[in-house]
């Protein structure tokens, strides 16, 4: 199964955002990495660099490599609305993205996880694909002999995020994706035009 699996920090330090969560290397070095990444001299970006490193931050944040992300892509350029905006409610209706939203991991790389070791349910049914796209109504629960798991009863009760387009019922570890939901609702720093400017040249 196909992941990003090299250094966190040094991709964070890259955009200077801690797109993987809280990072106390970004937080000491809050520069680029590499031993020029500190200078006060820094090369004017052309506009194909801009947009690069926009597709590179939106595919780091929800775990997604190249091949995936673009059929991504071409399925929100295929259906009305904007592309931009589509593509983040497809990356955000992906199971992975939902199990972290809903806390009952930490972060998408552990929701990831869980959802390969088949601990997490669609209505009633084991999924175990991280990429499985939701849609309005279905059911998300944690499996019944897996709700023991310390890692999952730890971030369920140390970390408390809400989203209007989830309803998460925290005692019975299940909740319910609602719909899309809209980019104004969504909370990552993503320059989503940048993304569809790129893929159109």
């Amino acid at each position: 199964m196909a992941r990003y699996t090299g250094p966190k920090s040094k991709i964070a330090r890259r955009f200077r955002e801690a797109i993987f969560g809280r990072d106390k290397a970004l937080e000491k070095k809050n520069y680029g990495p590499g031993q020029h990444g500190n200078s006060r001299r820094r090369p004017k970006l052309s506009e194909y660099a801009i947009q690069l490193a926009e597709k590179q931050k939106a595919k780091y944040t929800y775990g997604v490599l190249e091949k995936q992300f673009r059929n991504t892509f071409k399925r929100a350029a295929a259906k009305k609305g904007i592309t931009g905006e589509n593509l983040l409610k497809f990356l955000e209706a992906r199971l992975d993205n939902t199990v972290y939203r809903m806390s009952i991991a930490p972060t998408r790389r552990g929701a990831r996880q869980l959802v390969s070791h088949r601990h997490i349910t669609v209505n009633g049914e084991v999924v175990n694909i991280p990429s499985y796209q939701l849609r309005a109504g279905d059911v998300i629960a944690v499996r019944e002999r897996s709700k023991s798991l310390e890692v999952i009863s730890n971030s369920v009760s140390t970390v408390n995020n809400k989203f209007s387009w989830i309803d998460w019922n925290g005692n019975d570890l299940k909740g319910t994706f609602l719909t899309f939901p809209e980019r104004s609702e969504i909370p990552e720093n993503i320059k989503e035009q940048l993304i569809v400017e790129l893929y159109s040249k």
